[in-house]
């Protein structure tokens, strides 16, 4: 059956091996970005507050990161929350290394950041309180940042890294951080008293972030309820001419979506309701494209072989073995396709991984996507053999040695 026709063959296991490729490829990224992957680890129990978004009388609209003031006022001070860590979003610093310039990603950060956060300490530990409030310039790095600067991922604590033209000592170092956890990645963490910025000043936008970690994962509820009724005491520097804010503690995939399809809910929702349809549906249409080439090539397969059908017919054969033949022909052909897929989507992986495209990014396989993404491949190839099979079955052994199957 696969060497009846060569090309056929190919074309069909290249479209099942490639749909599979790709749709694991893909749900890989995104389950990197929004998983609960190291270091959030406990995202079940995590929200976020990183954008503000303001609404105009004119018309108009601003979306902007936090101020300082804003989240130690109104976000540090919430009572049902068991933490809440504040952090500055990460920037690219540069640091020499004798005559070579590295670009490290810089984050501000209070002690509490540790707390939330469930990183992996190599060498060393975080920074206290106390550091925080004396403003010591002490750092944590990673393993890279260790590497790159000093030649070695040990023995770096205590030694001196210069970032931005400003001496820190380095107190721990940590496992890489994937730059897909925007929320957490850095080269580089220091002190958020270290910080240029006035962290006293009164005004709303700013280059901060808030990371709140709820007791259980059934207390999430009522920290955001708390949080919206901060929000109500939020004063507007302008009323005249300010209409409203817009800020919201979100799991960690609704911050992205409420950004992503602010276009199309205007801020009123996390617009979750419309991008998990938007993101099934596109994954229904490229998996469908193929399974319709998929089914026209079993449809040409079985036609042509009216022949052999009539021939087994006149010896016997009963039209539910002819259609389990063919069934059990696409299911193989199925399966294969699928080793492939499962095939090029970890050398794809790997290749991504070794690429440093994303930083620090080691992407593995969702093997239970990939069980469900196999058995719609399968699905679709058992469907597209059915129906041509059935209606092979059925003819009568003169037509079919005829070579009639229309």
């Amino acid at each position: 059956m696969l060497l009846r026709r060569k090309f056929f063959t190919f074309i069909s296991l290249f479209g099942i091996a490639f749909t599979l490729m790709v749709l694991l490829v893909v749900v890989a990224m995104f389950d990197y970005t929004v998983g609960a992957h190291y270091p959030e680890s406990r995202l079940d129990r995590m929200v976020f507050a990183n954008f503000l978004h303001v609404k105009f009388k004119d018309g108009g609209n601003m979306n902007t990161p936090l101020s300082y003031h804003l989240l130690d006022k109104y976000v540090r001070t919430l009572r049902t929350p068991e933490k809440v860590a504040i952090a500055s979003n990460f920037h690219a610093t540069p640091s020499y290394v004798g005559n070579r310039k590295l670009d490290l990603d810089l984050r501000y950060t209070d002690a509490t950041f540790w707390q939330v956060l469930d990183f992996n300490f190599r060498e060393g530990k975080a920074f206290q309180e106390a550091d925080v409030k004396a403003a010591a310039h002490v750092a944590v790095i990673n393993r890279t940042t260790a590497r790159q600067y000093f030649g070695t991922e040990t023995g770096v604590v205590g030694r001196t890294i210069v970032v931005n033209q400003t001496n820190y000592r380095v107190q721990g170092v940590v496992d890489d951080v994937p730059a897909m956890r925007f929320c957490s990645y850095a080269d580089v963490w220091v002190p958020i008293t270290t910080s240029p910025d006035d962290l006293q000043h009164v005004q709303l936008n700013g280059d901060y972030l808030a990371i709140i970690l709820a007791k259980s994962s059934g207390d999430v509820p009522a920290v955001q309820a708390e949080f919206e009724r901060a929000m109500k005491r939020v004063p507007l520097p302008d009323p005249k001419g300010m209409d409203y804010l817009d800020l919201h503690a979100d799991r960690l995939m609704a911050s992205f979506s409420r950004q992503l399809m602010s276009p199309l809910t205007e801020y009123k929702s996390d617009g979750l309701e419309l991008l998990y349809p938007i993101l099934a549906g596109l994954a229904l249409l490229f998996m469908l494209l193929p399974a319709l080439n998929l089914i026209n090539i079993n449809v040409s397969r079985i036609m042509e072989r009216s022949s052999e059908i009539g021939v087994r017919k006149a010896f016997g054969a009963t039209g539910g073995k002819l259609v389990s033949q063919f069934l059990v022909e696409n299911i193989f052909l199925t399966l294969i396709g699928g080793i492939l897929g499962l095939s090029l989507a970890y050398v794809a992986l790997q290749l991504i991984s070794g690429s440093d495209l994303l930083a620090y990014a080691r992407f593995e396989l969702n093997w239970q996507i990939f069980a469900w993404a196999l058995l719609v491949t399968v699905f679709f190839g058992v469907l597209s053999g059915v129906y041509p099979a059935f209606k092979m079955s059925r003819l009568q052994p003169v037509q079919a040695l005829k070579g009639s199957g229309k």
